[in-house]
């Protein structure tokens, strides 16, 4: 089953996925995988996601393949973005590996504090 027949399928219902296969090693996983949040997307914003990925970002060229304006690709952006959790990309360091640092001397009363406020 293609991609696209399993998201219209499942019509942006929840979906789990219990077993996993890759022929080429001859191993099946059996569990439960949650898709990643893309897979979540309708297949006509997935499809706007890869076009977007692949035009390196560039507004200008989504206008030329879409053939639409500006402020039509910049809401669909804002529309796609919204349904999205953000992902932390550097998140805070732990607690206690902050205090780890500050016991062994890495770091200073005020940046351990500002560390770990910044967690807050």
């Amino acid at each position: 089953m293609e991609w696209q027949e399993l998201t219209q399928l499942t019509q942006g219902q929840p979906l789990v996925v219990e077993r996993v296969r890759l022929p080429e090693r001859g191993v099946v996983i059996e569990g439960e995988f949650e898709l990643p949040q893309l897979a979540h997307l309708e297949a006509a914003d997935q499809v706007f996601v890869t076009a977007f990925v692949r035009c390196h970002g560039s507004i200008k060229e989504m206008e030329r393949i879409f053939g639409v304006s500006y402020p039509t690709i910049k809401n669909r952006l804002n529309r796609i973005a919204q349904s999205l959790e953000y992902v932390e990309t550097d998140p805070a360091p732990p607690r206690t590996e902050v205090l780890e640092r500050l016991q062994r001397g890495e770091i200073d009363v005020t940046d351990a504090l500002r560390e770990l406020r910044s967690r807050q």
